[in-house]
């Protein structure tokens, strides 16, 4: 369908001139969005995330449910944007081990900050409502640390930014001239908050993320603060309570097309086509994460019951290891499989940082890593 989403703007860079894309206030008006070519999408994703949030009652702890998925989105959506780490790197860093790369780690530390921050915010009744300036607070604790320090944390940017090439003037896009970018957002917000009852919460979700990406308002980080919105906004409008979803891990290995079809909507004003790759990968990220995790901490259980006396009291180490052995029907499944793994190889593992330890030093730190996990680190 063809249809014009903004107007070219000429603006000044050190040395030359080049063409900035502004684009028009959502909703889409000439011609208006084809909801009826997606309708089916629309209905397949909704009912995708009804059933995700159903079997979620299904699951021993919520907690430790959410503990999963949220650090698996906090990875995924990283790892989007070229980080370098792994989920055994983050269990190890909130375990107190000692990494190799720790730059990486923290900008993955730093999203959870951020996510914690806007959930938090969103469900206080004092809190920030969606908007601008929640977005501007997300994306200091997102920046927080050295890799950030100088791509202006929690500030919109005040400078022309571009993405592919060497500078704006062979870019592949450059987004508004940042003397627009206030304006732009303050339309956003708008768009977020007001009665468009025509539009079902879905489709209005694709619409805001993609006009986000397109104003790119800050320096550094606007793809992860971009899914954050996506999270945000899918609990502002009822349609998942809890943050179950890592709709990165679709977005990831779908990234050319996702990068595609964001593009398309400024190059040939296709919004439809967006629209449905968004549904589609709602609904495919909603089944796909409807069980994996329910099923092993019911495993870890029978085994608990099964097998109560395993764990032969050993010092001091016994009290942590009981503790262990009771959070385990309540831990995700690769939380559950991490302590695991930790336990097994105890004794090399004891040498990491430098230190060396005895086998039984290292079989008590790792019964502590599984108790702090349990208790420091729930929900998100």
């Amino acid at each position: 369908m063809s249809r014009i989403t903004g107007i070219y703007s000429t603006t000044t860079t050190p040395g030359e001139a080049v063409r900035a894309f502004v684009l028009h206030p959502l909703p889409s008006a000439k011609p208006p969005l084809d909801v009826a070519s997606f309708a089916t999408l629309n209905q397949q994703a909704e009912l995708a995330l009804a059933r995700l949030s159903a079997v979620s009652g299904l699951v021993p702890s919520m907690d430790w449910l959410l503990y999963s998925a949220v650090r698996k989105e906090a990875l995924l959506t990283s790892q989007i944007e070229g980080t370098q780490a792994t989920l055994t790197d983050l269990f190890d860093d909130e375990a107190g081990f000692k990494l190799n790369n720790t730059d990486d780690v923290a900008e993955i530390s730093n999203y959870l900050r951020a996510f914690r921050y806007a959930q938090a915010q969103l469900r206080s009744p004092d809190g920030l409502p969606l908007s601008a300036r929640l977005l501007r607070e997300a994306h200091r604790l997102l920046l927080d640390g050295a890799r950030g320090a100088g791509k202006q944390p929690g500030e919109l940017r005040q400078s022309q930014n571009w993405i592919g090439g060497t500078r704006p003037g062979n870019a592949v896009f450059v987004p508004p001239p940042p003397e627009r970018v206030a304006d732009l957002l303050g339309d956003l917000e708008k768009f977020i908050h007001a009665e468009n009852g025509d539009l079902p919460p879905l489709v209005k979700i694709a619409l805001v993320h993609a006009q986000f990406e397109t104003i790119h308002p800050f320096l550094d980080g606007n793809g992860r603060i971009g899914r954050l919105l996506i999270a945000a906004l899918l609990e502002h409008w009822g349609l998942l309570a809890e943050p179950l979803m890592y709709l990165s891990g679709y977005l990831k290995q779908h990234q050319a097309e996702y990068y595609r079809r964001l593009s398309d909507i400024r190059l040939e004003g296709d919004w439809e086509a967006w629209v449905a790759f968004f549904l589609e990968g709602v609904a495919v990220a909603a089944g796909r994460h409807r069980q994996p995790d329910c099923r092993r901490p019911q495993e870890a259980a029978g085994f608990k019951q099964s097998q109560p006396r395993e764990l032969s009291p050993v010092r001091v180490a016994a009290h942590n290891a009981a503790l262990h052995h009771r959070a385990c029907p309540a831990m995700p499944e690769h939380h559950f499989a991490h302590c695991d793994r930790r336990r097994a190889n105890a004794g090399r593992i004891g040498h990491r940082g430098g230190t060396d330890r005895t086998e039984e030093e290292s079989q008590l730190r790792l019964s502590g890593l599984c108790e702090t996990a349990g208790r420091h680190y729930p929900a998100a």
